[in-house]
């Protein structure tokens, strides 16, 4: 794909959406650390209906440790591999607490260091909550990126390097979050919606659906 294909269609990401957001719910930055974390392997969806159950009332790694793993457990139990997940959460909030003064930092090391925290989740956290311009790989983007071949590449790191050098500096704070949508909504795995495609013209997915 060349470079003006590029730019065409992340200028009409901007044009239909200019202020993107993530999908996941959250009041403070803490809180978006652990919706993130929470939804590998499952829905923003899911995420949200568990996390509303207890978010408001816990909005500090302190009281969200004071809850413990086994109340926390028990309110995210519909979602997948909930145990786990309640486990690294606590001890997240452990380390925030005793390293980080509760804050979550700045930093993809000290992210990528906390349980259950790897380069995805530390990747979104720093482009939502700091303004980073990463780009978190997740299996939307994935598909999206190889499918209309913006940035084809065999693996998750392959393709956010693609991305990282293909994508025009001004798009790139967004560009997370316009492949998501773009991929959850439009773009789906079995059979993408090409007729309702705002770069239908302009990706190069030869297979393209007529429905």
């Amino acid at each position: 794909m060349n470079p003006q294909k590029r730019r065409e269609i992340f200028t009409r990401f901007r044009a239909a959406n200019p202020k993107p957001q993530t999908e996941l719910e959250y009041s403070n930055d803490f809180q978006l650390l652990i919706a993130v974390l929470l939804s590998a392997q499952t829905t923003d969806k899911a995420v949200n209906i568990a996390t509303r159950k207890f978010f408001p009332t816990h909005k500090t790694p302190q009281k969200m440790f004071a809850m413990g793993q086994d109340k926390l457990a028990e309110f995210i139990k519909t979602i997948g591999l909930y145990k786990t997940k309640a486990k690294n959460v606590i001890a997240t909030c452990k380390i925030l607490i005793e390293q980080h003064n509760g804050k979550v930092p700045e930093d993809r090391e000290a992210l990528e260091a906390l349980p259950g925290v790897g380069r995805k989740t530390a990747n979104v956290v720093l482009n939502t909550a700091f303004g980073h311009p990463t780009i978190a790989v997740d299996t939307h983007i994935f598909r999206v990126s190889n499918r209309t071949k913006i940035a084809p590449g065999k693996d998750v790191v392959a393709v956010e390097k693609g991305l990282e050098k293909f994508i025009p500096t001004e798009f790139k704070i967004d560009a997370h979050h316009w492949l998501i949508l773009h991929g959850r909504y439009i773009c789906v795995a079995r059979s993408p919606k090409c007729t309702q495609c705002g770069i239908s013209d302009l990706c190069e997915f030869r297979a393209k659906t007529k429905k």
